[in-house]
Parts: structure tokens; C-alpha cells; sequence
């Protein structure tokens, strides 16, 4: 069967932002709801209008976040940025930004908190004594490589500490300003000390723009893979997630398109829509793709037992039933097609040392 691209609309939409409405923090008692009270109907336009983001300076006590979920294979990441401006419309973490104080919706994508600190703190970890090396991921949640990391740069101070203590660090993003920190990940790369990840979700750009509505355009998503590869540093890609009805059928095109320029592994996630998400994604599918909402939301349903939410450890993350099977099949049969020598990398932990002036002293 032939498939038919969604047609989508734009004109309701917000511009340069996923979610179109601020949900509830389900932390929080009392809420906003509408009334019929004109002075309120005015203040709710002019909130409307604004969509500037917000930069918040943080200082948590910590700066590595620990992961106990068995579907993940790390147990350490820090994430410089809470929240995101990236605004993917389907994104996990956002039910994240309610534990701030915000919403789930629009706060998450409009109100940036970053931790300026991170990389001093980091530093005095290493040089305690006490942290024996395992991977730390920059970023286990929200994008390390997001619009405000051009000007504040974090991950590259973080980047930085790494190298200077030889400890491995993996980079999960959908930005290709990662180029920006080559001459570092160059060096990481020389003794095994990095792996990169770079999420690509479609490769149709009408969609990117709307879903995933300030990430890098698909091309330069794609630059990023095949430019890293060049430069030594393996590259996994994440088709992630795959959403029924809406870019389930690219995964032939995809999983090709990476191979070509040099990924050594391709996975994926299905979508998955817990809290927040749910509301979020609802109500923007419905108001782009009002012609197969129902539709993208049924099949989603059907992936994990009849709920948007899934939480199931092992399950979660890759669904079941028809769909989810017909889906793992089609990846089996595109790596073996596009990836036959799909590879595995190690990272070397055998570099990491603690005092680094000592170790200039040694030269």
C-alpha cells in the first residue's frame, strides 16, 4: 500500500514551538481554567503571545543524575539544561519540569534552568578520590547541544573536565552544534573516551519543522553523523520514537541514509505518551494532522495494551502486539539489508586519573 504523506496544518500552530498549551502540574493544587470574565479572557491572549524563553540559573547540590530503569545502559548522566527549547512535541522528559514548578507544555520548552557550576562540580568529583569511572551521558533527559548551549556553552566546559581527567562520556543530541566541539571530541576519541548519539526521527523536514519544531534540520543532522565519523568518533543513531501514521514507514530510508554516512548502529524507540505527554500530543496532533489523529492515536494505543502511557520496564520501550512486532521485523530486516557488520563500541575506562596537576607535573 502506498503511502500517503500527512498533510499539515500549520496555521493554528505556535511558531517555533511543539506544545500549544501549558498543562496542569499535577503537583500543584489549585489551576488555571477559563472563565467567562473578560479581564481574564484578555490576560490569557496576552499570555498567548508571549513565547520568548526564559534563562534560569540553578545550583543543584548534585550534578550527576542516577538512572535505576533496566531499559537504559547507563546508571550516571548530567544534564546541563532542564527543560528544553527544542520543543519535540513527544518528548519523555518533559513530565521532568513539573518537579521545578512548571508546566509540562509550553514552561518546558519557554523556561530554560542551566546549571552554571556544573562543570566545577564535576571536576571536584573526579579529583575526590572516591568515583570510580563508569559512563556518564551528557544528556540522560533534556538536550545537552539546545540553542542556548551557543552562547552559554556548558557541555563544552563539561567536555572539558572529561578530557582533563581521561574519563568516558557519551552525547545523546538532536543538534548538530556538537560540530562546534570536534577539536575536544577529536582527543576524547584518541583513547576511546567517547560515543556519540545523534537522534534523527524523520527524514522529511515539513514534518521536523512541526514536531520537532527548533532541533537542526534532518540535513544537518545527517551532516553531523557522516562529519563525526570522518573525525574517528563512533556514532550511533536513535530513530526515536517512531510514531504510527507519521514516520513509521521512513524506517527503510532512515536506517540507509545513516549507513551511508558512517553510523555503526542504528535503534529505536516507539512512541511512548506518559502523563503530560499525553495532553500535549493530543491536542497538537489533532491540530496538525486533524485527518489522521485518530488514527496515529488508536495505533499508539494498540502498541501498549490499550493506554497512551506506558510504563512496563522492558516493554516500554518497544511496545507489543502487531504493530510493534510488523516494526522490530522491518528494523531487523533494514540492518541486515544497510548495516550487515553493525558494531558494538567499548569505551577504555583505563585513562581516568584524578589529580591532573600531578599528572602535568610528570612532562
Amino acid at each position: 500500500m502506498k503511502h500517503v504523506k500527512p498533510h499539515i496544518v500549520t496555521d493554528s500552530l505556535l511558531k517555533g514551538r511543539g506544545a500549544q498549551l501549558n498543562t496542569h502540574n499535577s503537583f500543584q493544587k489549585s489551576k488555571y481554567v477559563q472563565t467567562d470574565d473578560p479581564i481574564m479572557w484578555w490576560q490569557a491572549e496576552e499570555m498567548d503571545e508571549k513565547t520568548a524563553t526564559t534563562y534560569i540559573e540553578v545550583f543543584p547540590k548534585n550534578i550527576l543524575s542516577r538512572n535505576n530503569s533496566p531499559d537504559i545502559p547507563f546508571n550516571y548522566s548530567i544534564n546541563p539544561y532542564n527543560g528544553c527549547e527544542h520543543g519535540c512535541v513527544y518528548c519523555y522528559a518533559r513530565n521532568s519540569h513539573e518537579y521545578w514548578g512548571y508546566s509540562a507544555g509550553r514552561d518546558f520548552e519557554e523556561k530554560i534552568l542551566y546549571k552554571p557550576k556544573g562543570h566545577e562540580m564535576l571536576r571536584q568529583l573526579f579529583r575526590s578520590g572516591k568515583w570510580e569511572p563508569q559512563l556518564i551521558v551528557l544528556s540522560g533527559n533534556t538536550d545537552c547541544y539546545q540553542p542556548a548551549e551557543r552562547d552559554l556553552q556548558l557541555t563544552r566546559q563539561l567536555l572539558q573536565v572529561f578530557l582533563e581527567h581521561k574519563h568516558p562520556v557519551g552525547l545523546i543530541t538532536k543538534n548538530s552544534l556538537i560540530l562546534r566541539d570536534l577539536d575536544l571530541l577529536k582527543e576524547l576519541a584518541k583513547l576511546n573516551l567517547v560515543g556519540v548519539t545523534i537522534s534523527i526521527t524523520t527524514l522529511q523536514e515539513e514534518i521536523r519543522r512541526t514536531m520537532e519544531p527548533r532541533t537542526s534540520s534532518v540535513a544537518n543532522r545527517l551532516r553531523a553523523v557522516e562529519e563525526l565519523t570522518k573525525a574517528g568518533i563512533p556514532v550511533n543513531v536513535n530513530m526515536a520514537p517512531i510514531i504510527p501514521g507519521i514516520n513509521s514507514d521512513e524506517i527503510f530510508s532512515l536506517v540507509e541514509a545513516v549507513s551511508q554516512r558512517g553510523a555503526i548502529s542504528v535503534q529505536y524507540i516507539m512512541a511512548r505518551l506518559n502523563g503530560q505527554i499525553a495532553l500535549i500530543f493530543e491536542d497538537w496532533v489533532k491540530k496538525a494532522m486533524p485527518e489522521r489523529a485518530e488514527k496515529v492515536l488508536a495505533i499508539i494505543k494498540e502498541t501498549h495494551g490499550g493506554s497512551l502511557n506506558e510504563s512496563r520496564w522492558k516493554t516500554r520501550m518497544r511496545g507489543e502486539g502487531h504493530f510493534a512486532n510488523h516494526v522490530a521485523s522491518m528494523f531487523r530486516v533494514a540492518r541486515k539489508k544497510f548495516l550487515p557488520e553493525e558494531k558494538n563500541f567499548e569505551l577504555d575506562y583505563s585513562h581516568f586519573v584524578t589529580n591532573t596537576e600531578k599528572q602535568l607535573t610528570l612532562f
